[in-house]
């Protein structure tokens, strides 16, 4: 089983990235997905939650509006599109697969700053 997540960086203030986390190993199209992120010296906390057909994406009100989760399930990929992005959402951002089992990616760093 393999979670791995992609296409974080250094981005600067109002700036947009887009991370995808590719999974393998498990049916992908049974498992609810999920983005957390945790910055330095805080709790890893919710961002972002996609259910297993799609619909039903929910946030956490600090990224409301301005992250988008999606899946392509024939993918096995799980993506979160992340726009006008702020120096407070610099952390580690891991994926993690929920159902039947609970699996977790080992992280991409996102650094917003000017």
């Amino acid at each position: 089983v393999q979670l791995v997540e992609s296409g974080g960086g250094l981005v600067q203030p109002g700036g947009s990235l887009r991370l995808s986390c590719a999974a393998s190993g498990f049916t992908f199209s049974s498992y609810d997905m999920y983005w957390y992120r945790q910055a330095p010296g805080k709790e890893r906390e919710f961002v972002a939650l996609i259910m297993r057909a799609g619909a039903r994406p929910n946030y956490a009100d600090s990224v409301k509006g301005r992250f988008t989760i999606s899946r392509d399930n024939a993918k096995n990929t799980v993506y979160l599109q992340m726009d006008s992005l702020k120096p407070e959402d610099t952390a580690v951002y891991y994926c993690n697969a929920r159902a039947f089992n609970v699996y977790w990616g080992e992280g991409t760093q996102v650094t917003v700053s000017s």
